[in-house]
C-alpha cells in the first residue's frame, strides 16, 4: 500500500522490513490468534485518514521555505485520535503510519478512550532559530485546524518537540477558536493545562513494567544491573527512577556514545554532567562505550530507549539481556524479535512499556476537560494502577494462550478495538 512503499523504496538492505509493514505483521498474527473478522482486518490494515500539508516558514535571513507536514490518524472507534507530533529528519508517512496504528493498540490496551494517530515534519529542529520553530509550529497547526481538536485529535510532545511547541499549538488553536482549549494537546507547561508527572511519565511506565516483569520472577529491582540505550527524556527517566528503586544502572549512551561502569553509574552525577557538557560522554570515572556495544551487554535488564531498528538480525543472537523492555517505539525488528524469543529472552513490548506517557496525557486530558487538577501523587498513582492492572492482563494471557509477552499485549489491544468496531457496525 502507499503509506508502506515510500519507505520501502529507501530500505538500506533487501531485508529490510519498512515500518509500517512490521506493524501490519504484528496485526496479523494477533487476528489470526483471534479468529478475527476478515472484514475488520482489512479496515484496520489502513489508516482511516492520512493528511498532508504545505507549510511555508519565514527564515530568519527574510527567505521563504516551503515544508511538508503529515498527521496520520489510524482508528478512533475507541475515542478521538491521540498522539504525538515529531521534529526529526526521518519523518515520513511510512513511519507516521506504523506509529498511530501502534498508538491505537497502546491506548485500547491500557484501556483508554482513545485512537492512534501521528504526525510531525521531517526538520532537524537544531538546524532552526527558536523564532522558525515557532512560525512553522504555529503554521502547521493552523493547516490542520479543522482536523485537531479535544473530541477529535489531540497531539502531544514526541522526539524534537516539548512543551514549548504544545504550547505554540494550543495557543493557535485556542486563538481560532475564540477562547482557550486547554484540552487540544497534551504534554503542555504546568502554567497553560500541563499535567504535573507528564515529564517522567514514559521513563515511570517503563521502570514499573520492569519492576512487575521481575517480581513475577521473584527478583526485586535491587542490585539487579541495567543497560540503557538513550539518556533522553525516556531514558534519562527511566535510569532516574531505577536507580532511586536501587537498580544498578550499569551503561547509558547517547546519540554521541556512551559509558560503562560495573559497578554502577552514578546517576544523579551523570545527569548533572549531561545538563553541563550535553552529553554522557567524558563522564568521569567510567568507561567509554558505544551504542552498538551497549545493546550487547551481559546485564539483567536491556533498554532499549533510543529510535527503531536498534536490536536487528545482526546483533539479536548477541543480546545477554535476560530481559528487554522496549523503552522507543518499534526498537526491535521483526526478525529479530523471533531471534529473541527462540532464545528464551522475554520481551517487554513497546505498546505496554512506554505506555506510561499516553496514560499521563490521558490524565492530562480529564483534568482539562474538567478544569480540575490533581497533585503528582495522585497522578502517579492512577498512572501505576493502570500499567500495573495492564501489565499483569498481558502476563495472564501470554501465560493461558502460551504465546509471547508482545503477542498477548497486541491480541488484548487489537481483539477490544475489534470488538468495538464490531459492536458499533460499518457505516452507513
Amino acid at each position: 500500500m502507499v503509506v508502506s512503499s515510500q519507505v520501502a523504496t529507501t530500505s538500506p538492505t533487501p531485508a529490510y522490513i519498512c515500518p509500517f509493514d512490521r506493524t501490519c505483521s504484528y496485526l496479523n498474527q494477533a487476528a489470526a490468534e483471534l479468529g478475527m473478522d476478515p472484514n475488520i482486518l482489512v479496515i484496520l490494515e489502513h489508516p482511516r485518514k492520512v493528511v498532508t500539508v504545505s507549510i511555508p516558514v519565514k527564515l530568519d535571513n527574510g527567505k521563504v521555505q516551503i515544508l511538508a507536514g503529515h498527521r496520520v490518524q489510524h482508528c478512533d472507534v475507541l475515542g478521538p485520535y491521540k498522539g504525538g507530533t515529531r521534529y526529526h529528519p526521518t519523518v515520513n508517512l511510512g513511519e507516521l503510519s506504523a506509529l498511530a496504528m501502534l498508538m491505537t493498540w497502546k491506548c485500547a490496551l491500557l484501556g483508554i478512550p482513545y485512537g492512534g494517530a501521528k504526525g510531525g515534519i521531517a526538520i532537524d529542529p537544531a538546524q532552526y532559530s527558536v523564532g522558525e520553530l515557532e512560525r512553522l509550529t504555529r503554521r502547521y497547526t493552523s493547516e490542520l485546524i479543522k482536523d485537531i481538536g479535544p473530541a477529535i485529535d489531540i497531539p502531544a510532545p514526541d522526539i524534537g518537540t516539548s512543551s514549548r511547541e504544545m504550547a505554540w499549538m494550543m495557543d493557535t488553536y485556542s486563538m481560532n477558536m475564540g477562547h482557550a482549549v486547554l484540552g487540544v494537546v497534551t504534554g503542555k507547561p504546568l502554567s497553560i493545562g500541563g499535567s504535573k508527572g507528564r515529564d517522567m511519565a514514559t521513563g515511570r511506565g517503563v521502570m514499573i513494567t520492569v519492576r512487575e516483569a521481575l517480581l513475577e520472577k521473584g527478583q526485586t529491582l535491587e542490585g539487579v544491573t541495567i543497560a540503557i540505550q538513550g539518556f533522553g527524556k525516556v531514558g534519562g527517566a527511566a535510569a532516574q527512577l531505577l536507580h532511586e528503586a536501587g537498580a544498578k544502572i550499569i551503561a547509558v549512551s547517547d546519540a554521541f556514545g556512551g559509558v560503562f561502569d560495573a559497578n554502577g553509574l552514578d546517576i544523579p552525577a551523570l545527569q548533572s554532567h549531561v545538563n553541563n557538557q550535553k552529553t554522557v560522554v567524558g563522564f568521569p570515572g567510567s568507561d567509554s562505550i558505544s551504542n552498538a556495544e551497549l545493546l550487547t551487554l551481559p546485564c539483567d535488564v536491556l533498554i532499549p530507549a533510543a529510535l527503531e531498528d536498534q536490536i536487528t538480525e545482526d546483533n539479536a543472537d548477541r543480546i545477554q539481556a535476560k530481559l528487554v523492555a522496549e523503552a522507543a517505539n518499534a526498537p526491535i525488528t521483526l526478525i529479530a524479535d523471533q531471534i529473541l524469543e527462540t532464545r528464551g529472552i522475554t520481551v517487554l513490548p513497546d505498546i505496554l512499556a512506554n505506555a506510561g506517557g499516553v496514560v499521563v496525557s490521558y490524565l492530562e486530558w480529564v483534568q482539562g476537560q474538567s478544569f480540575l487538577f490533581w497533585d503528582e501523587k495522585r497522578v502517579n498513582r492512577e498512572m501505576e494502577k493502570l500499567l500495573r492492572n495492564a501489565y499483569h492482563r498481558v502476563s495472564q494471557h501470554s501465560q493461558q494462550r502460551s504465546v509471547s509477552l508482545r503477542l498477548a499485549a497486541y491480541t488484548l489491544g487489537v481483539g477490544r478495538v475489534s470488538q468495538a468496531m464490531k459492536d458499533r457496525g460499518l457505516y452507513p
